[in-house]
């Protein structure tokens, strides 16, 4: 989710909610998850973070943090568990075609294009076209990475 304000008239109700849905969801997830991984050696986590976790956006200061904060933990999980075969990686998807994106008025989405060297938003499918070679057996000797799949927004 996102709760888009200017850092300075932020109010904690908008971080909470970016910081909880965003972020502390994901290690619940994880953490529910990870056992029954460890039991059978063998695991994939896939997070889904964003561009703005790695590159930060105005007004988005609660966003970007929930999003850098996933990339990081993810990391860290990663260390802890591949020596169990699992992997944990995220997918930093740029500008995508979603309702996120539908709400942004005609001046907001040629700005947004213009940043983007492919000159378009993404779609879903791209991203899960990513998600599905991390679940991959292909994908087994990677870990702790995050794919980017936003049109060479960021390149990284």
């Amino acid at each position: 989710i996102t709760r888009d304000n200017l850092f300075m008239r932020m109010k904690d109700e908008e971080w909470d909610q970016v910081i909880e849905v965003n972020l502390n969801s994901g290690f619940r997830l994880c953490r529910a998850a990870i056992k029954g991984m460890m039991k059978r050696r063998s695991g994939r986590i896939i997070g889904i973070a964003s561009v703005v976790g790695v590159t930060g956006n105005p007004g988005q200061t609660n966003y970007a943090a929930a999003k850098a904060g996933m990339i990081g933990m993810y990391k860290s999980l990663a260390r802890e568990v591949a020596s169990r075969n699992i992997t944990v990686n995220t997918i930093a998807p740029g500008f995508i075609e979603t309702a996120m994106t539908d709400a942004l008025n005609e001046k907001q989405k040629e700005s947004i294009l213009g940043s983007v060297p492919a000159g378009r938003l993404g779609t879903s499918e791209e991203i899960a076209a990513a998600a599905l070679f991390l679940a991959s057996q292909e994908a087994g000797y990677v870990t702790g990475q995050t794919i980017h799949v936003n049109g060479g927004m960021a390149m990284i």
